[in-house]
């Protein structure tokens, strides 16, 4: 699994420095913005951190991008996906896609769609035992929706609990902090699809 991973985390790396200095912000005014330490930025700048699935929630919220596009923009960067007309049409391969691991939870993201769908969908297998918190910034400018595949998703909508089985699915209004937890023995696996509404 490391050879799929690793690159994605330079790629991460990359589009973090990109975001952070097309902004002309300081680490220190990402920190502020984020939550997430100056010491911690710089080392996933520099590709010596992979970041968690928190950190990386934060990251996007400061950036008011969501976790999906700041992942399909560093992959479709990277990979070199697009062209000069920016089209990234045609056919991708599921042994060529980049998958991103959460180092504390195990949590595991793979992008469906590239940076110039006009949708974007991830496939993400949660483990047993595993939560994954999101700040409502992170929701920030999109509509979305969350489809449960397989297994059995616990998901925290602000105050609201929702109990999702394979086939569920819940459509997410305004921003709200939201967790993603899988309270069962056994992977849930589920589909975020989200739009974008407005440029922030």
């Amino acid at each position: 699994m490391s050879n799929i991973v690793d690159p994605l985390v330079r790629q991460i790396a990359d589009r973090v420095r990109t975001e952070r200095e097309r902004r002309r912000w300081t680490l220190a005014q990402l920190a502020d913005a984020s939550g997430v330490s100056q010491a911690m930025i710089s080392r996933i700048e520099r590709g010596e951190s992979s970041p968690t699935a928190v950190v990386l929630g934060k990251l996007s919220a400061a950036f008011q991008l969501s976790v999906s596009s700041l992942l399909a923009l560093a992959e479709g960067t990277a990979e070199g996906t697009q062209d000069d007309s920016g089209d990234s049409a045609g056919v991708r391969r599921q042994a060529d896609a980049a998958e991103w691991r959460d180092p504390d939870t195990g949590y595991r993201r793979r992008q469906i769609t590239g940076p110039q769908f006009p949708a974007e969908i991830a496939e993400i297998h949660l483990p047993a035992g595993a939560r994954v918190p999101y700040p409502a910034a992170a929701f920030a400018f999109v509509r979305q929706l969350v489809w449960v595949l397989d297994g059995h998703l616990t998901f925290h909508d602000g105050d609201t609990v929702h109990e999702l089985d394979a086939g569920d699915t819940v459509e997410l209004g305004d921003p709200t902090p939201r967790v993603f937890v899988n309270t069962t023995d056994d992977d849930c696996r589920y589909a975020v699809i989200l739009t974008r509404t407005t440029q922030p």
